[in-house]
């Protein structure tokens, strides 16, 4: 009795992931906006309000790394935050 399987018949065909869902940063290439988002919960006492620039800077990291599909900003609830500087170029400016 053979025990061999045959998987020559399928064919792998990889397709997006669906919406909402989003590959991991394995190459940690967000990882430094992550950690901001982070320590900002976590120091205001997680939050989520107080920290909506380094949550849109995060996804905007991750939109530019093709970490997941891009969006535009107002789509993802930070309308209101469009004419602000991002915490990045805050930092960035002498």
């Amino acid at each position: 009795m053979s025990t061999a399987m045959n998987f020559s018949s399928k064919s792998f065909r990889p397709r997006a992931p669906d919406k909402g869902s989003f590959p991991l940063d394995h190459f940690g290439e967000c990882k430094a906006f992550k950690e901001k988002f982070m320590k900002c919960l976590k120091d205001n006492s997680y939050d989520n309000s107080m920290c909506r620039l380094q949550s849109k800077d995060y996804l905007e990291c991750r939109m530019d790394n093709q970490l997941m599909a891009k969006e535009p900003l107002e789509k993802l609830g930070f309308k209101d935050l469009m004419d602000k500087p991002s915490q990045e170029n805050k930092e960035a400016k002498p």
